[in-house]
């Protein structure tokens, strides 16, 4: 059947209106994959007998073991509406929030979202978040809404009370579009259950229903509460209204096909000429223009090596072809142009605009890159991270002959996943792994361990920031040689400036007028607006104050050295700084270029910068996240005992249905075994998930230990430094 259906498939990709390129978005544990099972068994790719336990998705052994999804899957599906046949390309993305660097590329690729909800818990954080980068993404959705059993069993709800809970849910779906999407598309994308955009089921069942199937075959929220009460049966509902025919067909219905959503989703993410052949080509799929594709997601096959998954805008793909990685400025070849089945890749020679290929050959292509049959293509837009690294460890192979075995396996593990950075710490020559949170790190360590090495790991350790919260200056250090004065101020940045240079989103105006703009807008002054010298990657920025001085031109490369080094290293603990803003004041240099050179200015643009903070009131930050922790109401004391005992916060409580939801925050550094504590608090009765939140002060009671801990691990003398230590006199 699968056979049959792959060249079903080829004939089908050329009527772009037979084409829909969709995800599965949602909040951990709330059923998107099995849903995604079902989908999958209504296409003959794996026996409906197993849909729903078989989590054919989820690949690695890894999400089969925490039933969980770690890293996207795609597949293509087979479905017939009305007498026609569509090709449905669909992803399924991770719904645990260490992952949502996945879930944002994933959004790249697809121009519909099937967001699902918990009937009993209705729209949760994660919900929102994945929403709202949908949104921002241009990526239409339609909503399901899954394990609807569970307002029958749990909270005991007859059909009109069902349908009464199930609207609020709607509205305040609802009230997320009003929240997030652009205004042209706020009445556009509503979804209602009207219109055949809202679906209901039980994944878990393989039941499903929507208003068209409803009209179609008859089933009203009576029939649903029927097959669950004594004598019902909920297999003959299955039959009668399969969930793969609620889910396909709504994504058929709302979501568009790829020639019309370029339309309006290229000018958002790619910042070319529209105008010009290539942006033409982009905007209507054109299989004739140049090939254009954006690589969302890297695979490796231990056979095949890496395969590079993505979304093709425009033009065609053919085994053989040489292409340019535009970002990393590198031509490759590819072997061999394929497409997923279930999780098998089919290979078909050749695919055309609209789809999703996976390519084998390009050794170094990387997730998040563009890739085109010309070299003259401006790349799409950078995608914009939810969260940064917070939490690392350092990992080293138990025999060291496995050292290189090791370095392989964390080079896959890298390009499968961009959030989680490698470093070899030069000094020691240990191997530092960082990522999203202990979770995050976990995962990491079991796929070196799937691929047969045996490490040992450190403790993890969190990565702090530094900040300030005052300001000072302009203070003058002096070069090593005496000879030249650099005067410095700092003051704090503001956030939201701050936020835009992290997202790297101000390094993309070429126009220094819009910058400039941008910047007055937040309340900087004109002509300080048009004099930074640099924006640096952590959220901070060195502006030009000086008047009439002479050699700042050719100084300028040497003193944002010192600035960079500093940036790096903060003075209380050398971790990095972040929110800062220094005006590089007045310069007194030497007449002699011998004596002004970068062994001068470096130093001592670095021992202004660092001083400088030094007496603007330094902070430490730590990594403070977000914890959600769904219990039965009796150890609701108990997790709050947890988090509390954990230098943490209870913010908010809600029920729903027999469960409670309690959300709070809690500082990283102290979940490392949350697990543990939290099982023999609860009898393992708790299931929670933890997000970055927020980076907030290290509390003045523990200060001073935590930055003596952190230095001593460095190798550096426990106190911290005096400013007069930077701070020349006259």
């Amino acid at each position: 059947m699968k056979y049959k259906a792959t060249e079903q498939i080829l004939k089908i990709i050329g009527d772009k209106s037979r084409i829909r390129n969709f995800g599965v978005i949602a909040h951990v544990d709330h059923g998107k994959t099995t849903m995604s099972d079902s989908l999958l068994a209504s296409s003959g790719i794996i026996s409906p007998s197993v849909a729903g336990q078989a989590l054919a998705l989820d690949s690695m052994k890894l999400e089969q073991d925490r039933q969980m999804t770690i890293v996207q899957a795609n597949v293509t599906l087979l479905y017939e509406k009305d007498d026609k046949e569509y090709v449905i390309n669909m992803i399924d993305t991770p719904g645990h929030i260490d992952f949502t660097g996945r879930v944002t590329r994933s959004l790249r690729a697809i121009d519909g979202a099937v967001v699902v909800s918990d009937s009993v818990e209705g729209i949760m954080t994660q919900t929102e978040t994945v929403t709202r980068q949908a949104l921002e993404e241009r990526v239409r959705p339609v909503l399901y809404i899954n394990k609807i059993d569970r307002l029958i069993k749990e909270l005991r709800l007859p059909p009109d009370k069902m349908q009464e809970w199930l609207l609020e849910i709607i509205t305040n779906f609802n009230r997320l579009i009003d929240i997030y999407a652009e205004p042209e598309y706020k009445e556009k994308w509503k979804v209602s259950i009207q219109d055949g955009s809202v679906s209901f089921g039980s994944a878990k069942d393989k039941w499903g229903f929507n208003a068209d199937v409803m009209k179609k075959k008859g089933i009203s929220f009576k029939d649903i509460y029927e097959a669950y009460s004594e004598g019902g049966d909920v297999k003959k509902l299955a039959e009668r209204a399969p969930l793969y025919d609620a889910v396909l067909g709504m994504v058929v219905k709302h979501h568009p096909a790829p020639d019309v959503a370029q339309k309006y989703r290229i000018p958002k993410i790619w910042k070319g000429d529209l105008d010009s052949d290539i942006g033409k080509a982009l905007l209507n799929c054109d299989d004739n223009g140049p090939a254009v594709m954006m690589i969302v997601n890297m695979t490796v096959d231990p056979a095949a090596g890496p395969v590079a998954i993505g979304r093709l805008f425009s033009g065609r793909l053919k085994d053989g072809d040489r292409i340019h990685l535009i970002d990393s400025k590198r031509e490759g070849r590819i072997q061999s142009v394929n497409f997923f089945m279930g999780n098998q890749r089919e290979m078909v020679g050749e695919l055309a605009a609209g789809n999703i290929p996976a390519l084998l050959g390009l050794e170094h292509a990387r997730a998040g890159q563009t890739l085109s049959s010309v070299s003259t293509v401006n790349t799409f837009e950078g995608i914009q991270y939810v969260s940064e690294p917070v939490v690392q460890i350092a990992v080293e192979p138990k025999h060291p002959k496995d050292l290189p075995r090791l370095v392989e396996a964390l080079n896959r593990i890298t390009i499968e996943d961009p959030n989680l950075v490698v470093k070899i710490n030069e000094e020691s020559g240990e191997t530092v792994i960082a990522g999203m949170g202990v979770l995050h790190l976990e995962i990491a360590t079991a796929l070196i361990a799937d691929a047969k090495i045996d490490i040992v790991t450190s403790q993890p350790l969190i990565n702090y920031r530094e900040t300030i919260r005052g300001s000072a200056g302009p203070i003058m250090s002096k070069s090593p040689n005496r000879h030249n004065k650099i005067f410095m101020k700092v003051e704090p940045l503001d956030e939201k400036i701050a936020e835009m240079i992290r997202n790297n989103t101000l390094n993309e105006y070429k126009d220094k007028k819009e910058v400039a703009k941008i910047l007055k807008d937040a309340g900087w002054d004109g002509d300080e607006a048009k004099r930074v010298m640099r924006f640096d990657v952590r959220g901070n920025v060195m502006v030009d104050g000086t008047k009439g001085v002479q050699f700042v031109q050719e100084s300028t490369d040497s003193i944002l050295s010192g600035f960079d080094d500093s940036m790096k290293e903060g003075p209380l603990a050398r971790e990095q700084v972040r929110g800062c803003k220094f005006t590089f004041h007045h310069f007194v240099p030497h007449e002699d270029p011998a004596h002004r050179g970068l062994s001068q200015l470096g130093p001592a643009s670095r021992r202004a910068c660092t001083g400088a903070m030094l007496l603007a009131s330094p902070v430490l930050l730590e990594p403070t996240l977000g914890i959600e922790v769904r219990v039965p109401q009796e150890m609701i004391g108990n997790v709050a005992g947890v988090i509390s005992g954990k230098r943490g916060k209870v913010l908010n409580m809600e029920q729903k249905g027999v469960i409670h939801i309690i959300s709070g925050e809690i500082p990283a550094s102290e979940t490392f075994d949350l697990s543990e504590v939290m099982r023999g608090q609860t009898a393992g009765k708790a299931m929670w998930n933890t997000h970055f939140k927020a980076w907030t002060p290290v509390p003045n009671s523990i200060l001073l230990n935590v930055i003596a801990d952190i230095r001593k691990r460095k190798g550096l003398s426990p106190d911290i430094p005096k400013p007069d230590e930077y701070v020349d006199k006259e």
